[in-house]
């Protein structure tokens, strides 16, 4: 029988954080194989690999990679010996057939030599999985290889690769989206924080359907490239988040996770940590984890919409005000899979995607690169390239982030056994552990909250004494606007609240 989640009895919302750093991998937490990483890349480039991590600020141990390369060593050697002890102990055993029931004394004596060898490999059994796990724990902590154009530094050093749209128009504070939510009755903060708390919110109005309209409208252009529609679980087991690489930090001593996690008052044992999504990313790549996909079938592209969930503890002031940082918002997610060939040319189509969609929203927008060409400091864990979108906000007086583009290559892969079958050929058919790990990439097509915020600060209508009185909206969502919801404004104008241009 299916174990029911009891939200209001078993299961409830912990907004303590757990701590950043090397956890201790544990062979029994979870039902996926253990994540397969390359130990020799590692060990043939340590000091490649500690001056990546430096350069991208990963929470690693001082001497972690070091102490790879020493434990490495070490289980190669006990393998080396239980692999020895293994084959005398079956060489004993047929010794032992051979021998016959005339010989005891021989069968007494190989006996014996069978019962030390036992206790031997017992022993190196041990010794080895005690090994594995502080060998993985650690290899677990490194970040991914960063892309050789990637600038070193803060975001600060990012590059900007292309704008796009109008011409920004002046900053001012009457063009701040609480403002004009206030003015056009859009958002209800104050509920929010009865309700839940602070940076928890309703859209009210036109601003629940401009969410509705933003959502169908990516999903039409990334269905146009053939992305495949999927609708997420938000609810998922804390080690495939940790598996993508899922390790959101904050400025803040010590640092602190960003995942809400899923308490019950069942005992431990008995079911996995769960945790709320922070992105659709984590199960989208869950969905491909332990298989083995048909070559011909990649790249597979996934268009998924789920909501988002960050404690984002740590945030403070301008960054936290009205809808830019909030706990839970909708976000529709571009996802692919592909051969190790494919990733970089994938990469430059979702970006055209995505440029596509942004595009069509007529506001000012500019892409950096990372790593990615974004600097290093600025990728994630699993990162190995990144693009980042940026929407001009005329309330807020900056640039925001809307989007962003990562190509993970086979960092994801590995640790959830993302593999590909080739195509047999006659001198070469590869054994299943022999089989090539994917590439994975993921990009935001919609992060509603913040086009939102960008929407309504570079579309507001004013009247003569500055308050909003309503907002115009871009051409390419009426479609997925209902026609038969018009709400007017009297005191300010007989102009309905949405116009299209």
């Amino acid at each position: 029988m299916p174990r029911r989640l009891n939200l209001s009895s078993n299961l409830i919302l912990s907004l303590k954080a757990t701590g950043v750093g090397v956890r201790r991998y544990s062979s029994t937490s979870t039902t996926l194989p253990k994540p397969r990483l390359d130990y020799r890349a590692i060990t043939e480039n340590v000091v490649y690999k500690s001056h990546n991590a430096f350069n991208r600020k990963a929470p690693l141990p001082v001497g972690a990679i070091q102490s790879i390369e020493r434990l490495y060593g070490q289980q190669k050697e006990l393998s080396y010996i239980l692999n020895a002890k293994r084959h005398s102990q079956s060489v004993i055993g047929d010794r032992i057939r051979q021998a016959g029931k005339d010989n005891k004394a021989k069968q007494v004596s190989l006996q014996q030599e069978v019962k030390e060898l036992k206790s031997d490999i017992s022993r190196l059994e041990h010794d080895l999985a005690l090994v594995d796990d502080e060998l993985l724990s650690l290899a677990l902590a490194i970040p991914n290889d960063t892309h050789p154009l990637a600038p070193l530094g803060p975001e600060s050093a990012a590059v900007v690769l292309s704008s796009h749209g109008p011409e920004p128009i002046p900053p001012s504070p009457h063009r701040d989206h609480v403002s004009i939510c206030k003015d056009l009755d859009l958002l209800d903060l104050e509920a929010g924080a009865t309700v839940t708390g602070s940076s928890w919110y309703y859209l009210l109005h036109e601003a629940a359907l401009l969410e509705m309209a933003l959502t169908n409208y990516g999903l039409s252009i990334a269905l146009k490239h053939g992305f495949t529609p999927a609708i997420t679980p938000d609810v998922i087991r804390s080690e495939v988040a940790r598996r993508c690489g899922f390790q959101p930090r904050d400025n803040v001593n010590p640092p602190v996770s960003q995942m809400y996690h899923l308490l019950s008052d069942s005992p431990a044992s008995s079911h996995p940590e769960l945790v709320l999504s922070g992105t659709a990313e984590i199960p989208l790549a869950g969905m491909f984890a332990n298989r083995i996909l048909p070559v011909e079938d990649l790249p597979r592209k996934i268009v998924g919409l789920g909501r988002a969930f960050r404690a984002e503890a740590g945030a403070r002031g301008a960054e936290t005000r009205g809808l830019y940082r909030v706990h839970q918002f909708t976000k529709l997610e571009l996802f692919a899979v592909s051969q190790a060939s494919q990733s970089e040319e994938l990469m430059e189509d979702i970006r055209r995607v995505q440029i596509e969609i942004f595009s069509g929203l007529g506001f000012p927008f500019r892409q950096f690169t990372s790593v990615l060409d974004m600097p290093t400091e600025e990728l994630g864990a699993s990162a190995h390239r990144k693009y980042d979108i940026e929407a001009w906000m005329p309330g807020r007086g900056s640039w925001g982030e809307i989007s962003s583009l990562s190509n993970c290559t086979d960092y994801q892969a590995r640790r959830l056994h993302i593999r590909h079958r080739p195509v047999p050929t006659p001198s070469h058919s590869p054994t299943p552990t022999g089989l090539p790990f994917a590439h994975t990439l993921n990009g935001t097509a919609i992060a509603v909250p913040r086009l939102i915020v960008t929407i309504l600060e570079n579309g507001a209508v004013f009247n003569d004494s500055g308050q909003a009185i309503g907002i115009t909206l871009p051409v390419a969502l009426k479609p997925f606007w209902p026609q038969t919801y018009s709400r007017k404004i009297v005191r300010f104008s007989e102009r309905e609240v949405v116009q299209w241009v």
